[in-house]
């Protein structure tokens, strides 16, 4: 187990990780852990995530009072703690701008799933959350329906919020998301995108769970799986609308093996066989 010395020297490690990727320009950005019950390490206000000493962290409470520190803690701390509340096993959270998965929150474009395996297992179905002005419990709110179901959610006109139980997890799920929307916006450049069939979707699910990691859709119908079906009833309320990426129900029709048409004259055939057959049984 670490200790308070070892976390914030992590904290500083992922601010570094987070600056050198492009998710965090300037003083964006910010990361806590919970190290005790009431107890949070935070990143504070107006420091570049890049160039952070572990000195430079801040203490708050599980109501956000600053207990330690020489500097100002973040104003997006309530984010972190009502995640934090929503979910007690979560240890930390990270929070940042990666460009390619905040242009989907710009578009309200949903994250399209079933793609590719390694987003499967370890993200599932991300959600978008409505735009509220950053800090403050408003904007921390945003992301009470979907924190139970998912650990990363993109914000609408904002960024990405990812949390786990370490801090180098939950920057993992912020980089795993961007990398993937990166790819998308790549091959929707190229053409038509292919989904997994739903029988290829619920084999990922069902090794998932085998794998200890609960996935919300494990409860769906296969032709829903790929279909955003955890997250589209608030779709309408954050403004999301399907446009770039088509839709999948439709699409793996499309890639289904088809049929080939019947024959007319094998069905005229079998219908002269059958009324053959129905005279001479009535003789």
């Amino acid at each position: 187990m670490m200790n308070e010395r070892q976390i914030r020297e992590e904290i500083c490690d992922i601010g570094r990780r987070i600056y050198n990727k492009g998710y965090a320009a300037a003083n964006d950005g910010n990361i806590s852990y919970r190290f005790a019950e009431d107890r949070v390490l935070c990143t504070p206000t107006m420091i570049s995530k890049g160039f952070m000493k572990p000195e430079d962290l801040c203490v708050v409470d599980m109501e956000g009072n600053q207990l330690a520190g020489k500097r100002k803690r973040t104003s997006e701390v309530f984010l972190h703690l009502t995640i934090m509340k929503e979910r007690p096993e979560i240890k930390s959270i990270c929070h940042c701008h990666p460009p390619h998965a905040t242009a989907f929150g710009f578009a309200k474009e949903p994250v399209p799933s079933c793609m590719m395996p390694e987003v499967e297992i370890f993200l599932g179905e991300v959600p978008i959350a409505k735009y509220a002005i950053p800090g403050g419990q408003e904007f921390a709110d945003t992301i009470l329906p979907f924190a139970r179901k998912s650990n990363v959610i993109i914000l609408a006109n904002h960024g990405v919020v990812s949390f786990g139980e370490s801090v180098e997890r939950a920057y993992w799920y912020t980089e795993i998301l961007d990398a993937y929307c990166r790819i998308l916006l790549f091959s929707r450049q190229l053409g038509d995108i292919s989904y997994f069939s739903p029988e290829q979707a619920r084999d990922l699910i069902e090794l998932k769970r085998s794998w200890g990691f609960p996935d919300a859709r494990a409860e769906e119908e296969d032709c829903q799986l790929c279909a955003n079906p955890v997250f589209r009833d608030t779709w309408s309320e954050a403004g999301v609308t399907r446009r770039a990426f088509p839709d999948p129900l439709a699409t793996q029709q499309a890639q289904a093996p088809q049929t080939a048409p019947a024959d007319p004259r094998e069905a005229l055939v079998d219908t002269i066989t059958q009324r053959v057959l129905e005279a001479l049984g009535k003789k």
